[in-house]
């Protein structure tokens, strides 16, 4: 009888505490001894083709991360019940006491595109869930265009969304913690940041900054206003 293979992730376990590990072990022991002190909360896609550490070149105990199907925020006035999501926001800025937090969604995102065209009628809590993301909705069908734009227009929703959470405020008016809006082009490699000066989402390699805030209302080239 002929022995199974070897279940892939099952090798790359391995493949981490044996090669990986031994090459960082001191770093790993220093976040241990000294407790972890990231400088940025980011607030991501659960999507695959999302990877934090790659985007951002970094390491262990650099990022906290946070990850929900659309990179949504819950409004802070519990309207959506008991959530991780404000739990580990709260953590992150009382706790941990970061700098930074960003806000990035992507390109052909499925959250977006099933906020459109829905969702099983069995999947009650991602349809209850996709609501957070309908005041970003443009009232088309949706099309490659519309998608984009609505990805955009939902991080920027989401930072005003943050800007609510007191202890955010409190932070971003004492200057002690920024926020930034991200949209990652996956097919061009190229992160879109929100310029919150010129009011519109500029490539990484020619922005001038990373996409800070203060958040006031998004206005489009077309005119129209995302949340009045």
């Amino acid at each position: 009888m002929s022995t199974p293979p070897e279940d892939q992730l099952l090798t790359r376990l391995r493949s981490f505490h044996s090669e990986y590990f031994p090459r960082h072990q001191q770093r790993f022991q220093d976040l241990v001894a000294q407790g972890q002190h990231p400088k940025t909360c980011f607030v991501g896609c659960s999507d695959s083709r999302l990877v934090p550490y790659l985007l951002t070149g970094a390491g262990p105990g650099e990022l906290f991360i946070v990850r929900n199907v659309g990179a949504f925020i819950p409004p802070y006035d519990g309207s959506h019940g008991l959530h991780g999501t404000m739990a580990a926001i709260e953590f992150a800025v009382l706790t941990l006491e970061v700098e930074r937090i960003v806000v990035c969604g992507h390109s052909h995102c499925g959250a977006i595109r099933a906020a459109y065209d829905g969702v099983p009628d069995e999947a009650k809590a991602l349809k209850a869930w996709l609501k957070l993301a309908e005041e970003a909705l443009l009232p088309v069908r949706s099309s490659a265009e519309a998608l984009r734009r609505t990805e955009q227009r939902a991080v920027v929703l989401q930072l005003e969304r943050l800007i609510a959470y007191p202890m955010v405020q409190r932070g971003v008016q004492a200057g002690r913690l920024s926020l930034h809006g991200w949209h990652y082009v996956i097919e061009d490699g190229e992160i879109h940041v929100f310029d919150a000066e010129k009011g519109d989402f500029l490539p990484a390699s020619e922005a001038s900054n990373p996409g800070t805030g203060p958040y006031r209302q998004y206005v489009e080239h077309d005119g129209q206003v995302l949340c009045d």
